[in-house]
């Protein structure tokens, strides 16, 4: 086991090429393996400009890769499939946005095959949102197999996600309350789980869950796979990775850094509940044309495109669920001006090329200083003036001022007026778009009956 200096001069120094110390083969079981299916191994041809190999995926994840219009692999996938796959437990290092779940999801997934009767991976994650859409992310991957995936996460009935996991699911997404109440309930069983995925770390310890994640290690078999991705480095997260993890690979992903000179940098203060009102009175302000907003999660896009159209501004989403034909398509009417305000994650909008983005919104305060760069870096292009809003609600000052300190940025302070009619319009667009209305595969296992929440709100 190594230690936490090891694992910090490890991510510090510059990253070798996993596949020079790979083997070719698992040194642990094929614990998901049909008799006689042989996982992929290796490495194929070069391809793309993303990225240096192309994994060789089963045909039926391909097609389903293709589906989703992944062309090529995102540097967190090119960096930790070929260690997951051989089995390897792992410390990665990756902000949101970078594809860190098909990472984890396409290792597990091209593994599973037959009947489940208890989840044989589980990953872990800080909120039910995320929970949602990283189940989403598993579904949308393995739609051409057989998987069976499960999102557990508190705040609606027990009753939808118990049959869920009675009718046998081989991998479940969730929160930690959630799931040690199904375990307290014996209606959730770990003792099959053969990969342990703890996803966003840092913010796991950050909304105090630690305790929960020492219970639900003590809960699964000893000889598990663990990975741990996390978007920062800090000596908590370093803890948890020495303690949980065997001489884990470690990789780290940091995205370059585009100029920011060009552009008008102001932040607004502003309460959650009045989000949607605030970006509703920029949007119609003289000027204001093509807009891109960011979102953390595809849910998070899809929900605020709902309350916009509600308000009578036309949007549309961009995120990982959304295929290649469709991208082109949205990207083609966001060129045009059939639509103003295109609203989009991190990872989708990495191929975003638009020179002419008047405007971009950071609709949720990004993780950090690079992903507040890379963000912005889409208006103030090709010689252009930008103008780029941050909202920072009353929780977030002590985030936003390491945002303004590491990325060295002058911003200035703009004082918003929402005036009350437009908070009322606003406050009954998202009420239209509430839970219970969310995306096909939550109806499944979600009802709308009320259950205790864990720490920070969620469970």
């Amino acid at each position: 086991m190594r230690s936490a200096s090891d694992l910090n001069g490890m991510l510090m120094s510059t990253q070798s090429d996993p596949r020079k110390d790979v083997p070719g083969r698992s040194t642990r079981p094929d614990f998901f393996l049909a008799p006689g299916a042989g996982a992929p191994e290796g490495v194929g041809t070069p391809v793309g400009r993303n990225s240096l190999y192309v994994i060789t995926l089963a045909p039926d994840l391909d097609r389903a890769t293709g589906d989703l219009g992944w062309t090529s692999l995102t540097p967190i996938q090119d960096l930790a499939i070929p260690h997951l796959r051989a089995g390897r437990d792992l410390f990665a290092q990756a902000q949101t946005g970078t594809g860190k779940t098909g990472a984890f999801a396409l290792p597990i997934l091209e593994r599973i095959d037959g009947r489940a009767t208890a989840p044989l991976a589980l990953v872990i994650v800080p909120t039910r949102e995320l929970c949602a859409q990283v189940a989403a992310e598993f579904e949308a991957l393995g739609r051409h197999r057989s998987a069976r995936i499960v999102a557990l996460y508190g705040g609606v009935g027990y009753r939808d996600q118990e049959m869920a996991l009675r009718r046998g699911a081989h991998v479940a997404v969730a929160t930690p309350g959630r799931l040690l109440d199904l375990v307290a309930r014996r209606t959730c069983d770990l003792s099959k789980v053969r990969v342990l995925i703890l996803d966003e770390a840092d913010r796991l310890l950050d909304l105090g869950f630690a305790p929960d994640i020492a219970r639900i290690v003590a809960l699964v078999p000893g000889s598990r796979q663990t990975a741990l991705f996390s978007a920062t480095l800090t000596a908590e997260v370093k803890a948890i990775a020495q303690r949980y993890t065997r001489n884990p690979a470690t990789v780290a992903v940091r995205p370059e850094t585009p100029t920011v000179d060009a552009i008008d940098q102001a932040w607004i203060e502003v309460r959650e509940a009045d989000k949607v009102g605030a970006l509703h009175e920029l949007l119609g302000r003289d000027g204001v044309e093509r807009t891109l907003v960011f979102r953390r999660t595809k849910y998070g896009a899809d929900k605020l495109v709902k309350a916009l159209g509600r308000l009578g501004r036309p949007a549309r989403a961009l995120h990982g669920n959304v295929g290649q034909r469709e991208r082109e398509r949205v990207l083609e009417g966001f060129r045009r001006g059939t639509f103003p305000t295109l609203v989009a994650t991190n990872l989708a909008a990495r191929g975003i090329h638009v020179d002419d983005i008047g405007h971009v919104v950071n609709y949720d305060l990004p993780e950090n200083a690079d992903t507040y760069v890379h963000r912005v870096g889409r208006t103030g292009r090709a010689g252009r003036r930008g103008i780029a809003y941050t909202f920072v609600n009353e929780t977030q000052h002590k985030d936003f001022e390491d945002i303004r300190r590491l990325a060295k940025v002058a911003f200035r302070r703009e004082r918003l007026s929402i005036p009350a009619a437009a908070k009322l319009a606003a406050a009954n667009a998202v009420s239209a778009t509430a839970p219970g209305r969310r995306m096909a595969h939550t109806r499944r296992w979600a009802s709308r009956s009320k259950s205790r929440r864990g720490p920070g709100g969620q469970s």
